[in-house]
C-alpha cells in the first residue's frame, strides 16, 4: 500500500506545488515523474533493509536462480530509475525501463500472493488489488515516458 500512497500522494503534492509556486512542476508530467521517483525510492530502499529483504527473497519464484542477487538487482534498478526520472533528458528512458521492470517483476508478486508471502510478518497485498495497482503503476510510467 505504501507505493500507492507514495504515487498518489506524491502526485497530489507535486501538482499542487506546481499550481501555486514551482514553475517546473506546473504540468502533469513532471508531477507524475516526481511521484514515480518517490514511489520507486519507497520500493527500492527496502530491498536493502534486512527485515524487508528476507520477504522479497522469499517472493522470488523457485524456478528463478539466485533470488538474493535478483532482489539486489531490482533494488538497484528501482533506485537508478528513480534518479533517471528526475533528469529530464533521461526521464522518458527511465520511465520505459521502469515499466518493463514492473512487468518483469509481476510474476514474483503473483507467486507471493498465491503462496502466502509476507513482508515483515504481514501478508502481501492480495492478487486482485495488487494487479489493479500494478496496472496503475505501469500506466503512470508509460504516461511519464511520453
Amino acid at each position: 500500500m505504501a507505493p500507492l500512497i507514495a504515487l498518489l500522494g506524491g502526485f497530489a503534492v507535486l501538482r499542487l506545488l506546481g499550481l501555486i509556486a514551482v514553475d517546473g512542476l506546473d504540468a502533469w508530467q513532471p508531477a507524475v515523474r516526481g511521484a514515480l521517483a518517490l514511489m520507486f525510492v519507497t520500493t527500492g530502499v527496502p530491498h536493502f533493509v534486512p527485515a524487508f529483504r528476507r520477504g522479497f527473497v522469499a517472493m522470488i519464484p523457485p524456478v528463478l536462480p539466485r533470488p538474493e542477487l535478483l532482489v539486489t538487482l531490482t533494488g538497484v534498478l528501482e533506485l537508478a530509475g528513480a534518479v533517471g526520472l528526475l533528469v529530464p533528458p533521461l526521464a522518458p528512458y527511465a520511465a520505459v525501463g521502469l515499466a518493463l521492470l514492473m512487468l518483469a517483476m509481476f510474476p514474483a508478486n503473483v507467486h507471493a500472493a498465491r503462496h502466502g508471502g509476507a513482508l515483515r510478518g504481514k501478508p502481501v497485498t492480495p492478487l486482485p488489488a495488487r494487479t489493479a495497482m500494478q496496472v496503475l503503476f505501469v500506466a503512470a510510467a508509460v504516461a511519464a515516458a511520453v
